[in-house]
């Protein structure tokens, strides 16, 4: 769900009501203009009167901005307060072409994943959103409007669901070559699954270091800690075989890896989450996603088949 006019939260559904006044309103003026060109068409050539100078081109534009002024200032006043005050803070930082977004856990605990934001139903979630790289901006249309995100600064913007539901938010300022494959997937669910999802994700790896019995899994994990740790994580029982963050920073380039398996799509919303798409997207991503920064694997398929049976099971 994604559209403007299918509010899904109160913030979403005041602005549905203030876009079909200016549909309406546009429609009104569009059908005046076309009356007035028909009656203009039907008449001979003759100078226009003052009266038309002045009603049309000065009174009514100041009368019709006037009160869209003060109708938009009155219901934009109506909106949540768009502060952290009273509201879980989550943190969204937009990149080039991927959202990543941070949680706290119940302990203070970093809780991160990528191109999915998980909020709790009838709770007002408050996020704080960055850029990495260039200006993007953020709009989700079923619950809010958009904000833009510029580098070295924070700004705010507070989401209500008032309804469970999947629905789609997108990069809304032209970004780079991949703008158009930059979605953020909101999954709004009742408080107590919310909570339960949280305490999930903020838990170590599912897969243990070593795969008794599974020989294909190891296989992958071993992979993974070879070729893909310079640039992901995954959250393990030891930084040093578990997976650990790239950078010397303590920052990954690559998005934060250690619950991939339970996420809905992959690569920002170009591919839905499964084995035969982890596979796809491992082997070459420039063919799902040209331009992104992630090189294309360079192993064989057995290998690449064996890391994304890895990645499928991080749950």
């Amino acid at each position: 769900m994604h559209s403007v006019l299918d509010p899904a939260g109160p913030d979403a559904a005041l602005i549905a009501r203030m876009s079909w006044l200016l549909i309406a309103g546009a429609g009104a003026i569009f059908l005046a203009v076309m009356v007035l060109m028909a009656l203009g068409l039907r008449r001979k050539a003759g100078a226009i009167r003052a009266a038309w100078w002045l009603g049309g081109g000065v009174l009514l534009p100041l009368v019709v901005l006037t009160a869209l002024y003060v109708y938009s200032t009155w219901r934009s006043a109506q909106l949540t307060d768009q502060t952290s005050h009273r509201a879980m803070v989550v943190s969204v930082t937009a990149k080039m072409w991927w959202w990543e977004v941070r949680y706290k856990g119940a302990a203070g605990e970093d809780v991160v994943l990528a191109n999915e934001l998980h909020i709790p139903v009838g709770r007002r979630v408050y996020l704080a959103l960055a850029s990495s790289d260039v200006i993007h901006s953020l709009w989700i249309p079923a619950l809010a409007g958009k904000v833009d995100m510029l580098p070295g600064r924070v700004n705010g913007l507070t989401v209500l669901a008032g309804k469970p539901g999947l629905y789609l938010g997108q990069c809304a300022e032209y970004c780079g070559e991949q703008h158009a494959r930059m979605a953020l997937h909101v999954v709004a669910e009742p408080p107590a699954d919310f909570d339960a999802w949280l305490a999930r994700q903020a838990l170590p790896a599912a897969v243990p270091l070593s795969a008794p019995g599974d020989a294909q899994i190891d296989t992958g994990r071993q992979a993974f800690q070879q070729r893909c740790a310079a640039c992901h994580a995954v959250r393990g029982p030891s930084r040093g075989e578990g997976g650990a963050a790239a950078t010397p920073g303590g920052v990954s380039l690559g998005p934060d890896l250690t619950h991939v398996g339970s996420r809905l799509y992959l690569a920002g919303g170009t591919l839905a989450n499964s084995r035969a798409a982890l596979a796809k997207w491992i082997a070459d991503p420039q063919a799902h996603k040209p331009g992104a920064r992630m090189p294309a694997a360079g192993m064989d398929a057995a290998t690449i088949e064996a890391l994304a049976a890895y990645l499928e099971h991080l749950k």
